[in-house]
């Protein structure tokens, strides 16, 4: 069992910066692909970024790629997601997820977090 806590979500202008943290719990967290989705009011859940453990070999979603970067500390059973040059599309609850391959898909992994709120203000 791996259980996944969002941390760092707040009102934020636009054009600014803010970093996210998810702590697991649980055991063989290193073995696993974290994720970061975010889901906006009356839509699906959207692929933000992920982190490999084998490698941490990165992907990112084409709407935040050069803008996030996500990353992970083994040792601290954390992910973390920075984020810069937000906009207001990128309001939206922000998930963590833990799964035992890459995928695209939310439903996939097989760990999910609550969530944490990121609202960008124009």
């Amino acid at each position: 069992q791996v259980q996944l806590v969002e941390t760092g979500g707040t009102l934020v202008q636009a054009g600014g910066s803010l970093s996210l943290s998810c702590a697991a719990s649980g055991r063989a967290f290193s073995r696993y692909v974290m994720a970061w989705f975010r889901q906006a009011p009356g839509k699906e859940h959207e692929f933000v970024s992920a982190v490999n453990w084998i490698d941490s070999s990165t992907n990112y979603a084409d709407s935040v790629k050069g803008r996030f970067t996500i990353s992970r500390v083994n040792a601290l059973n954390t992910v973390y997601l920075q984020m810069n040059s937000l906009r207001p599309e990128d309001t939206a609850t922000y998930h963590c997820a833990a799964g035992r391959y890459f995928s695209t898909n939310y439903g996939y992994y097989e760990y999910r977090g609550q969530g944490t709120q990121v609202t960008v203000s124009s």
